[in-house]
């Protein structure tokens, strides 16, 4: 599973460099609630990324991260944490399970694809800003392309100079620009798209693979064709060429390789899955195999992808599981190494469980009353009602499986179901939620406790 984190830009948000670890723990806070003791490694983690570079060549080079492993049950906030901090750092990041990998010789993915997939979310963030970065020039040429297309010979007799064509192009773009040339029909030269062509290979050559699918369709060369469009469609179309055109893909490639070199993270979920010495047969055999394979990418070593080669020493490395079965000195003891930082993260409480519907930026409860905004319903939690669902999900997790915070979106969903299905339809707009309310749609789930099992 990958997470892809696009780059939001935000003129409010405070500069890196001038974060203090306290002040990155405060960014953190805002998402996250609890877990200081984790918080608090990833900020000095992520500080001393930012000491690093200040640091002269020879030694920066001899200064490695210190990796984390992060030990807590499901739905503690293992993985918002590490996302978070990757945002806050504008980092390219990856979100990998260590069960997907296999030893090598086994059927399974090559560890080296957490690299190339790192290198490919880096190229998409380092573009993406650049293609920010060229918008409005790219616009700008976009429409003077279109006016070009749209532009009327002159009447017979009309003196034909260059002022009278500036003055009839203003209007032309006056016009383009009020949306009263909308309707009209362009023609204008399109690249057609080439099929994708899917090239199947043996674990551990995914590289060749997608080698040949990119060399595939440039054996034929772009095809260009003529095609007929409303002028907005057009628009767009010719703004998207022009993106393109004006940004450097060589330049992109060498900043985005440079960046996950100096400042990529790599959350690695479910460590505890491979955890464990050989022994016996079947899907396990490979679990120490996979560490192994693990190792030299957490050491440092040199990883080839198809954009050119990737030194993996300075990538900080999260790690994450729940070790409720094995242990962290399960793991080979020079994996174990590599991880010098060990959290703790604690199971959420029903006081937990009250602050997450309240205080994050994204609280859920904000979620739902943005939602149902949308379609004119005003949504009110009140505070009763918050108390009785965090109390519900404490009791459930402890009566069933415990998954954190991730109980908190079934039983939501399971209160608002009604209103979100009837919401359109709603004659009164203005509904608060209270506890008697939240007991009403929970009350027989809760009860039946092998009901409650499957539901929420």
């Amino acid at each position: 599973m990958v997470i892809y984190l696009p780059n939001l830009k935000n003129d409010d948000a405070p500069l890196l460099d001038e974060l203090t670890p306290r002040e990155i723990v405060a960014e953190l806070d805002k998402y996250v609630v609890g877990q200081a003791d984790a918080k608090k490694a990833v900020a000095i983690a992520l500080r001393n990324r930012i000491r690093r570079q200040r640091l002269d060549p020879e030694m920066a080079e001899e200064v490695m991260p210190k990796n984390i492993l992060m030990i807590g049950s499901t739905g503690v906030g293992k993985t918002e944490i590490a996302r978070r901090l990757a945002k806050l750092a504008n980092s390219p990041f990856l979100k990998v399970e260590a069960s997907k990998f296999t030893e090598v010789g086994y059927v399974g993915r090559d560890v080296e694809s957490m690299i190339r997939d790192l290198v490919e979310i880096s190229i998409d963030l380092v573009r993406e800003e650049r293609l920010d970065e060229v918008a409005e020039r790219a616009e700008q040429n976009a429409e003077d392309r279109l006016l070009d297309l749209l532009a009327e010979p002159l009447p017979e007799g009309t003196e034909n100079s260059e002022k009278t064509n500036s003055k009839l192009r203003d209007k032309l773009r006056e016009k383009l620009r009020a949306g009263k040339l909308d309707d009209k029909m362009v023609e204008i030269d399109v690249k057609e798209k080439v099929p994708h062509v899917q090239v199947a290979t043996a674990p551990g050559m995914e590289e060749m693979g997608a080698n040949l699918q990119e060399m595939l369709p440039g054996l034929f060369g772009p095809r260009i064709k003529k095609r007929k469009m409303k002028v907005p469609d057009a628009l767009d179309y010719l703004t998207e060429e022009e993106e393109e055109r004006l940004i450097d893909m060589d330049q992109i490639t060498k900043e985005a390789l440079d960046r996950v070199e100096r400042n990529g993270i790599i959350f690695l979920d479910e460590l505890d899955k491979i955890a464990g010495r050989e022994g016996g047969t079947g899907p396990d055999v490979s679990r120490e195999g996979v560490q192994r394979d693990i190792l030299p990418i957490v050491e440092g070593t040199t990883v080839n992808t198809r954009y050119g080669f990737v030194r993996t020493d300075h990538i900080l490395f999260i790690a994450a599981g729940a070790f409720h079965v094995a242990k962290p000195s399960d793991l080979i003891p020079e994996l174990q190494g590599r991880f010098p930082i060990r959290v703790e993260l604690q199971s959420l409480t029903h006081a937990d469980f009250v602050r997450i519907l309240k205080e994050p930026k994204n609280a859920l409860t904000k979620q739902y009353i943005a939602l149902l905004e949308t379609e004119g319903i005003k949504l009110k939690f009140g505070d009763d009602s918050i108390e009785e669902m965090a109390k519900l999900a404490a009791e459930v997790n402890q009566s069933t499986e415990n998954i954190g915070a991730r109980r908190l979106h079934t039983i939501l969903e399971k209160v608002l179901e009604e209103i979100s299905f009837e919401g359109p339809d709603l004659k009164k707009k203005k509904i608060t939620i209270d506890a008697e309310y939240v007991r009403k749609q929970l009350s027989s789930i809760v009860k039946d406790q092998d009901l409650s099992r499957y539901i929420l």
